[in-house]
């Protein structure tokens, strides 16, 4: 604890990268040199001035405390660049503001200033005053932040249906037509596919699939486009896809028949299937509200779209959720939370059969330590739930599990795995993991000696994302 709240572990500040090189600039920035003026309020807000290639240095600012939804916009740089300003109200994280040109959020400067804040009071003294270039954007934030309180609170007496129900109504029977018509087409091209054999889908390279999934663009149906494109990639995925890409479209004809039948289904599935195929919820769930610990943050890209993925346990509900973001065209998600520490904040699940995906609705303090670790389970357990939960909805790809009392080994293969102190059962680590630097850190916390582990579960085998030496309460991200 310092005059300012708690400060934040390197590990921590690097999680919020948007990416590599972000993390690889931000930590050249991280020394004492390039910066003047440094200073962090009581409330949270760290800032400084960072000597860049301009004559003026670039302003700094990071909100570490409680903020809502992310606002990005445009600023004035101070060597004349385009600037950037994202900041989170109530329910994203933290907030970033520089004015230096990147459109990457947050920027080398805001993790660089946040290393260095990272490395006590000597680096950042804390307590102090903002100068008024922060305190100007300090305070449009909490402009923000009351006025979305405002209208929040305001919306029961507004009533949440929409202002024409009968035109809503209409638009959604439209688009679910629209969703039923491509489902048809999709299902004929199936049947044409395996009818003519998949022989020549090697030859016939990513093109078919991706008209396939410009019509089910065209249908409004993004989760069937996205599953078609998935299906592209299969023939040169190497020796034994022929059996898989039959496996993939097995699955795809059975979501085609969940939409087409989804009025016979009993209403979790049928809510599943509709998020699968692209529908936004109807309503959304009860907020709860816990301390969440935020367990792990990753991000995954398809070329077009980088999604960023949250895991959260909630330490009185023993629920987990997955938070998702997203950005486009270069663009990392606005959604950042500090791994490792644990939020005050409210979380709306989606509906759905599995219920694992939520919306962050409102954080009520700023982030801090001495989150509750999920209870681990061994492997036999872990694979258990996994399957429980592909049962309710088959078109699973991950089961979020931690594994307690595991460790990892590498395997004759040169692969590795997370074993059971008694040896007789273990989970394989997908090739992907198996070589990320992140498994190299797992190995390096256990030494040899059981750890908890959590991660995704999956039919690859188990991706590890965080753990936890013994006796230790302090995660560790591994993935």
């Amino acid at each position: 604890m310092t005059q300012q709240g708690v400060r934040w572990t390197a590990d921590q500040v690097l999680a919020l990268a948007p990416d590599a090189a972000s993390r690889k600039a931000g930590s050249r920035l991280g020394v004492p040199g390039p910066w003047s003026e440094t200073g962090g309020s009581q409330e949270g807000a760290v800032w400084g001035l960072c000597r860049g290639s301009g004559s003026k240095p670039y302003q700094t600012i990071v909100d570490t405390g409680a903020g809502g939804r992310a606002e990005a916009g445009g600023g004035s740089g101070a060597d004349g660049g385009s600037g950037a300003d994202v900041g989170s109200g109530i329910g994203s994280g933290p907030g970033y503001k520089c004015s230096c040109p990147s459109r990457k959020f947050p920027c080398k400067h805001a993790l660089g200033l946040l290393l260095l804040w990272a490395e006590g009071e000597a680096a950042v003294p804390g307590g102090r005053t903002p100068p008024e270039w922060a305190e100007q954007w300090l305070a449009g934030r909490r402009q923000r932040a009351e006025g979305r309180q405002s209208a929040r609170a305001a919306a029961p007496s507004a009533g949440s249906a929409p202002a024409d129900p009968e035109a809503a109504r209409r638009r959604a029977e439209r688009r679910a037509q629209r969703i039923t018509a491509g489902a048809h087409e999709l299902e004929q091209r199936l049947a044409d596919l395996l009818r003519g054999g998949l022989a020549h889908t090697e030859q016939a390279g990513y093109r078919m699939w991706e008209e396939t999934a410009a019509r089910m663009v065209d249908a409004q149906a993004p989760g069937l486009a996205a599953r078609v494109r998935e299906l592209g990639a299969i023939p040169a995925s190497g020796p034994g896809w022929p059996a898989r890409l039959t496996e993939e479209c097995a699955l795809l004809h059975l979501l085609d028949q969940g939409w087409l039948h989804r009025a016979e289904l009993p209403e979790d599935l049928a809510a599943t299937v509709r998020a699968r195929v692209g529908l936004p919820p109807t309503e959304p769930g009860r907020p709860l509200r816990d301390r969440w610990l935020v367990l792990s943050q990753y991000d995954t890209s398809d070329g077009r779209i980088t999604t960023r993925r949250i895991w959260l346990y909630g330490a009185r509900s023993a629920r987990t959720a997955l938070l998702l973001s997203y950005g486009a065209a270069g663009r990392s998600p606005a959604l950042a939370l500090p791994v490792g520490l644990a939020l005050d904040a409210e979380v709306a699940p989606h509906p759905g059969a599995a219920a694992l995906r939520a919306e962050l609705v409102e954080q009520f303090a700023a982030p801090e330590p001495g989150g509750a670790r999920p209870p681990g389970v061994g492997v036999g357990a872990a694979l258990a739930a996994y399957g429980e939960a592909l049962a309710a909805d088959p078109w699973l790809d991950w089961w979020p599990v931690t594994l307690a009392e595991v460790i990892p080994t590498p395997t004759p293969d040169g692969g590795w795995q997370l074993a059971d102190t008694d040896g007789k059962s273990a989970l394989p680590v997908p090739a992907q993991a198996a070589t990320s630097p992140g498994l190299w850190r797992l190995a390096a916390v256990s030494g040899g000696a059981p750890v908890t582990v959590f991660g995704e579960c999956g039919h690859a085998g188990f991706r590890p994302l965080a753990a936890w030496a013994k006796q230790a309460d302090e995660v560790i991200a591994v993935g």
